[in-house]
């Protein structure tokens, strides 16, 4: 399982998607998002996830990442799917002693699934076609105007840097210790819920400990090289728009408006 979390991990590939300037590519998957949770059926939420799909060809990446992706949130979906199918209220479908599924809950657990798949799918689609250093540096220029009113710009794009430069390191270094514990005889794969989570404890704390040190280490070398901050600092690749990343931004731009426009003819007729 932990082997396919790939949140953090950046895949460079030759594709127009991985040339886009990274601010645009923010930009378009905000716009993703407000398309995806303000589409109000299923027909929008197709047109939603047809931007999605010529995005990620566009990408040239594997399928098989978006389903890697999607492994570790299978049980979030499950869970959030059964709350809206039993307790929403509306015309019942089906009854079996005191649990009842309704239409609405239905639709309500189709529109959920469907959303938080391509919110999910989006949002890796950003992280794996752009470099931790290059997003961050841009989230630094995009939130540079609050520096005027002394907002810690640069020092929350550091923090975000080393976050998810460091989350494929600590996901290995978790399997290291859960492969050294099975091989002292440690079972995390049966028993209760209960003895499950109690065989986790050899491998928090461990993982905690080896965090602390990884991070006193990076703070000592950061301290060593004279470090302050980024005042005055030059950017190793600068961040240039062109043509095509405002005819990308154009096209999220146009679904969502078909988008809108879809929703809005339905609330007409």
């Amino acid at each position: 399982m932990l082997k396919d979390i790939t949140i953090g991990q950046y895949f460079p590939m030759d594709s127009a998607v991985h040339k886009l300037d990274a601010r645009f590519k923010i930009v378009i998957t905000a716009v993703f998002i407000v398309m995806i949770f303000s589409a109000d059926s299923f027909l929008s939420l197709g047109l939603a996830f047809l931007f999605f799909v010529i995005a990620f060809a566009a990408s040239k990446l594997s399928p098989k990442l978006i389903l890697k992706s999607m492994k570790p949130i299978v049980p979030i979906i499950i869970f959030t799917s059964v709350l809206n199918i039993f307790f929403i209220d509306g015309v019942t479908v089906f009854q079996i002693w005191k649990i009842r599924i309704t239409d609405n809950g239905l639709i309500t657990s189709g529109y959920m699934i469907i959303r938080l798949i391509a919110l999910i799918c989006g949002s890796s689609l950003l992280t794996y076609t752009t470099s931790p250093i290059v997003l961050t540096d841009a989230i630094e220029q995009m939130l540079k105007p609050l520096g005027k009113l002394h907002f810690p710009v640069h020092e929350l794009a550091m923090m975000m840097t080393i976050a998810l430069r460091f989350i494929p390191t600590l996901i290995e270094e978790t399997d290291k210790i859960m492969s050294a514990q099975k091989a002292r005889g440690a079972d995390m794969d049966s028993g209760t819920l209960i003895e499950r989570a109690k065989a986790l404890v050899p491998i928090i704390i461990p993982l905690f400990v080896s965090s602390f040190r990884r991070a006193e280490e990076l703070a000592l070398a950061m301290e060593c090289r004279c470090y302050n901050g980024g005042e005055g600092r030059t950017k190793l690749k600068s961040l240039v728009s062109g043509g095509s990343d405002y005819a990308a931004l154009c096209l999220s731009l146009l679904f969502l408006c078909g988008v809108m426009i879809i929703d809005m003819g339905r609330v007409i007729l």
